[in-house]
């Protein structure tokens, strides 16, 4: 069992009150959850502020507090302990808790607005693959070498993924790969953790309701780089064009790839077929099972890592080419008697739109129609609704705009913004159907043989959020239902 005072190494102290050897049974954050023996953290949310909490996890049986500002009245057993930072000493807290179980592994993070889950998840097949066992945390899942743990957030509170890390640890894992998004690393949910290494995809346009301008967005993705040590390797996407940028002032070994520029990893596509990529990637010819140009870039990022990590160059383009790619991301199923092709994607921002649209005109053969369903999520950054509704119906042929996870929106709403972004051309092109399932059956209906149907936005998600309740919703086992009646 570690004391109070064991765990508090590392973390910005400006004064204590009360004594510190006292045994710490565990790290909470949430007042509802405490239990006796445990040492309270009051973390000032972006909704919530923990201080105001602080009495109802003593009452429930809190023996020590860590706070940024001490409460009017303090209770003689309790001890108090002032931060700098709680968010902050959170994380350090929980490394010291759980033993620094990230100094124990290799750990990687992968950040960027597109391809976080599947460069993270082509990660973990890879180095499986090569024999090692690891560990996967993702907005899909969290694998502890075979075993899945389901995924909340794209990256779980740190007191949660501190523990995640030690089950990895516990259960012989040696490499964990990890998606961190914008939001964790300005929450401060990966303080204390030291990566093996940082892999950058792109930015585009995604979270304004909550960074509120791009340039914060690009500093906070930044931030990332920059916490990383001499001994990692901060590996960047150099087509982006802030690729370059993100590694500006990073300690740790720089390293680039491309497929347009001369790079450390540059790769070059050959063939962009419906049975895969054919590519050379540093002067080798491979085939590759994903599809698209995206994935050309998530697959260099994937080789420039484990090249990083000193893997065999020959061995990782062997398991590369095998290996297939996230769920929910360029899913496509057949319709084997109407011959219609459909695909279910994540892409939920303009630009993973356009990328999944273009990839989608580059592999069709002819006439065939592109019939796209999507919509835009409740209570997330509204400035990218007409611009999602643009891209859709600029790239396809016909397009039926539909609820996505309304949250605690107005579905139609949401809808009449996406809307809003439209000329007089586009406007021929669409329908609104507020009913997921409907749009699908609808866009099926309007697909003649060989025509491609994208159901985007959803992806993996097993669930449709609305009015703060999660109804059970699968766009590919819908997709795939309705595709099985046409064949009656």
């Amino acid at each position: 069992m570690k004391t109070l005072q064991d765990i508090l190494y590392k973390v910005s102290i400006l004064g204590i009150h009360g004594e510190t050897e006292k045994e710490v049974h565990a790290l909470v954050i949430d007042s509802r959850k405490v239990e006796r023996g445990d040492c309270f953290i009051a973390v000032r949310g972006t909704a919530v502020d923990g201080h105001q909490f602080i009495g109802a996890a003593i009452e429930k049986g809190a023996q020590s507090v860590i706070c940024e500002s001490m409460p009017e009245h303090l209770a003689p057993e309790i001890t108090y302990v002032l931060v700098k930072d709680s968010a902050n000493a959170v994380g350090w807290m929980t490394q010291n808790f759980y033993e620094s179980p990230s100094t124990k592994i290799t750990l990687v993070g992968v950040t960027g607005t597109n391809g976080k889950t599947t460069v993270a998840t082509l990660l973990y097949k890879l180095f499986s693959g090569l024999g090692y066992t690891c560990g996967l945390l993702s907005t899909v899942q969290n694998l502890i070498g075979d075993r899945a743990v389901a995924a909340t957030h794209t990256t779980p509170d740190p007191i949660e993924l501190g523990s995640l890390l030690a089950e990895m640890v516990a259960s012989g894992c040696t490499h964990v790969f990890m998606e961190v998004s914008s939001h964790a690393i300005h929450q401060q949910r990966i303080s204390g953790l030291q990566f093996a290494g940082g892999i950058f995809t792109n930015i585009t346009h995604d979270h304004l309701d909550y960074h509120k301008t791009f340039d914060e967005y690009i500093r906070v993705k930044k931030s990332f780089f920059d916490g990383l040590k001499s001994s990692a390797f901060g590996l960047s996407n150099l087509d982006d064009k802030r690729g370059a940028v993100m590694l500006q002032n990073t300690l740790a070994r720089k390293l680039y790839y491309s497929l347009r520029s001369m790079a450390d990893v540059k790769g070059q596509i050959l063939e962009n077929e419906l049975t895969g990529l054919q590519m050379l990637v540093d002067d080798r010819e491979v085939h590759f099972r994903l599809i698209g140009e995206f994935n050309a870039y998530n697959l260099l990022a994937v080789y420039g890592a484990a090249v990083a990590l000193n893997e065999d160059k020959v061995e990782v383009l062997r398991i590369l080419s095998g290996v297939t790619g996230a769920e929910g991301r360029f899913d496509y199923i057949f319709s084997p008697k109407d011959r219609i092709i459909g695909i279910v994607d994540y892409a939920h921002t303009p630009d993973a739109l356009l990328n999944v649209l273009s990839t989608i005109i580059k592999l069709r053969k002819g006439g065939e129609q592109i019939i796209t369903v999507v919509g835009c999520g409740g209570d997330r950054d509204k400035t990218k609704r007409p611009v999602m509704g643009e891209v859709a119906c600029e790239h396809s042929d016909r397009v039926i705009f539909t609820a996505d996870n309304p949250r605690s929106e107005d579905p139609m709403e949401i809808l009449r913004e996406m809307e809003s972004g439209l000329g007089s051309a586009a406007k021929r092109k669409y329908l609104v159907i507020p009913d997921r399932a409907e749009a699908i059956k609808t866009a099926i209906s309007l697909a003649r043989s060989g025509d491609i149907l994208l159901v985007a936005g959803k992806g993996h998600e097993k669930y449709q959020e609305i009015k703060g309740v999660k109804h059970p919703f699968d766009d590919k086992a819908v997709l795939a239902g309705l595709f099985q009646l046409l064949e009656r």
